[in-house]
């Protein structure tokens, strides 16, 4: 009870960024405290990153928020993302998506593909399926995706992630070195590709073939 409190009044302070109702009741469903190191859960409902080992973090709320924002997920949609860590942003995905959709998730480092499989599980999520690989590369197997969501900042925008986006998808994903700019990129029913930057942010690199 005591943590359904604090997640409460998290989500009710993620009101002034302009999230939408959806966006705040999916993250109001998922237990952030199952998704930190045991002796940060006192902090889990924090606006802010926290560390989960390995040099990486969980995103702070509010970037999770805005990132599930801009992708404008629906029920039923097959979505890629790139980055497990904990788990946690896959775990709001799938409350997005629903029992009809799914996310593939891509995590370069083993223990924590482990971790963010075991808190899954854990969580009760049945949508979510996490594979250890180079993320940098995308999930080939089962592209196309409606979208793609990117947890950290790569030089460019990978192109195996654009070839494995779907027509009228959508890819959120951070870019820079130093100076980091969110990019929202889409593809049209032609297949022809936009970017437009969202604003700057700060995320820990992409590491691997297509990244740092």
């Amino acid at each position: 009870m005591e943590f359904e409190e604090r997640r409460k009044i998290l989500i009710d302070s993620l009101t002034i960024n302009g999230i939408s109702d959806r966006v705040l009741d999916a993250m109001m469903r998922v237990p952030r405290h199952l998704f930190v190191p045991e002796k940060l859960q006192d902090s889990a409902y924090m606006d802010m990153p926290l560390p989960i080992g390995h040099n990486q973090t969980i995103s702070a709320p509010h970037m999770v928020a805005i990132m599930c924002e801009l992708l404008d997920i629906s029920s039923g949609m097959k979505i890629l993302e790139v980055g497990s860590g904990s788990g946690y942003n896959a775990a709001v995905m799938a409350e997005l998506v629903g029992d009809e959709g799914h996310i593939y998730t891509v995590e370069r480092i083993p223990g924590l593909a482990d971790f963010a499989e075991q808190n899954i599980k854990r969580a009760g999520y049945k949508n979510v399926t996490v594979f250890q690989d180079d993320g940098s590369c995308g999930l080939a197997e089962h592209a196309p995706y409606a979208r793609i969501s990117v947890t950290s900042a790569a030089p460019d925008v990978p192109q195996p992630l654009i070839d494995q986006l779907a027509t009228e998808g959508t890819m959120v994903i951070p870019v820079g070195n130093g100076e980091q700019q969110l990019v929202v990129v889409r593809k049209d029913m032609e297949g022809n590709v936009s970017y437009k930057g969202w604003g700057g942010v700060i995320f820990v690199p992409l590491i691997g073939k297509y990244g740092y």
